[in-house]
């Protein structure tokens, strides 16, 4: 086959991932050897977080230090924040109390597109307000307390929850 045409049949083909509408990019993002399309998986962490502030100059608290099951530490020139089991935080941290995270199934790699959307975008127009952490290996997504089931019934219409 000429070069030409197989440059044309690949813009073709881009042309027609682009035009697919939004709801069956959601489904189609992740695909296996078998063109079967995979669900994301989720678990819920058991945990209940909170998520902390500290002044931007203040150092990283002895307190961080420690084993759980997600911690995760920000700096930026506005603040210091600390996501980490609320157990773990001491009095005097101001800090939102009672959220609860999901962890998607990884790892994910770096070139998937729609991970971020796919998730809270129906969380979005169910109201319910979300913080997503994305690290190296995988993403985890976090919802109140008191929004919990009723994202997690959201979610499993899409995904795998464990």
């Amino acid at each position: 086959m000429p070069p030409t045409k197989i440059w044309w049949g690949a813009c073709l083909f881009l042309i027609k991932e682009i035009k697919l509408n939004y709801s069956q990019r959601l489904t189609k993002f992740i695909k296996d050897k078998n063109m079967e399309t995979k669900k994301l998986t989720l678990s819920i962490l058991p945990e209940k977080f909170g998520i902390c502030y500290l002044d931007k100059k203040s150092p990283l608290p002895e307190w961080v230090n420690g084993q759980s099951n997600f911690t995760c530490v920000a700096r930026t020139s506005d603040e210091l924040s600390i996501i980490l089991p609320q157990d773990k935080i001491p009095g005097g941290v101001i800090f939102e109390k009672n959220w609860r995270a999901f962890k998607v199934k990884g790892p994910l790699g770096f070139v998937l597109t729609g991970v971020v959307s796919s998730l809270s975008k129906p969380l979005a127009d169910a109201k319910i307000s979300i913080l997503y952490v994305s690290t190296y290996e995988t993403d985890y997504l976090f919802v109140e307390e008191k929004n919990l089931e009723k994202a997690q019934k959201i979610l499993a219409k899409s995904c795998n929850i464990i």
